[in-house]
Formats: C-alpha cells, sequence, structure tokens
C-alpha cells in the first residue's frame, strides 16, 4: 500500500489539482460566455439533469441552502429555471431547468475542450479504468 508521501502519490494528487483548476478555469470562461458566474453554471447543469429540491442541491453543492436560493432566483429571472412542488410532497419545491436553461446547459457541455478532447483520445477500455478508479477514490459517492 503507498503511503501519502511517496513520490507517486504526491505526483498523482498534483495531477488531480491541476486537472481540477484546468476544469473550473474553463468552465468559468464558458460560464461567462453566458453571462453566468461558475456557481450559476454548475447549478444550471445539475438542474438540466433532473429536477431537484432545494436543499438536496445545496448538499450535492456543499453550501448553504441560502446560498443555492440566491442562484436559483437569479437563474429563474432570466428564465433558465423555474420551481415547481415536488409531485411527492407538495411542501417542498424542486428547482429545474427550462427548455431554454438546458439549452444553455447543454452548449455550456459542449464548449468544454480540456476534458472532453483528451478523453476522446483515451480507448473505451481506458475511459472505462480511469472512470472506474475515480469512483473508487470517491467511494462510490457519486
Amino acid at each position: 500500500m503507498a503511503t501519502r508521501t511517496d513520490p507517486l502519490t504526491l505526483e498523482v494528487v498534483e495531477l488531480i489539482g491541476d486537472v481540477v483548476t484546468r476544469y473550473y478555469e474553463e468552465y468559468d470562461e464558458a460560464a461567462a460566455e453566458h453571462s453566468l458566474t461558475g456557481a450559476q453554471a454548475r447549478v444550471l447543469g445539475l438542474l438540466s439533469i433532473e429536477a431537484t429540491p432545494m436543499r438536496a442541491l445545496a448538499r450535492k453543492l456543499k453550501c448553504e441552502p441560502s446560498n443555492v436560493t440566491g442562484i436559483v432566483d437569479r437563474l429563474e429571472a432570466r428564465g433558465l429555471v423555474e420551481r415547481r412542488p415536488d409531485p411527492a410532497d407538495r411542501r417542498v419545491k424542486l428547482a429545474a431547468a427550462t427548455d431554454r436553461g438546458r439549452a444553455t446547459a447543454t452548449q455550456l457541455r459542449a464548449s468544454l475542450k480540456f476534458a472532453r478532447e483528451p478523453l476522446g483520445e483515451l480507448s473505451a477500455a481506458e475511459r472505462t479504468v480511469l472512470r472506474d478508479l475515480l469512483k473508487r477514490m470517491l467511494g462510490g459517492a457519486v
């Protein structure tokens, strides 16, 4: 088992940090092209996949519910997100991307070349191994 300070582990940790930094830089640039902050773009991306209760969104983003409320308010004002009652519990409000919001999220994802292009150079088997290793590192909490 590798120790936390062996050179290979330290190099891998640094590379992961570099990947994350470059991903967020590119994501923020893509968001700005749509007059969104990086946080707004991330929320929109999540909501374009599925409608989500506000508290669950805050947990997923690891932030206070009041922060999510402000982000959703701004996205709603632009017609990218709407609030609707949860069919399972009408006391709960779901945030959901509108058609315009889903289209914007799709454009944002399409403009992220940093990860997509290098990943495209890997074989399907290599991408599968990478995915499985990342999931394992995260303890399956994805």
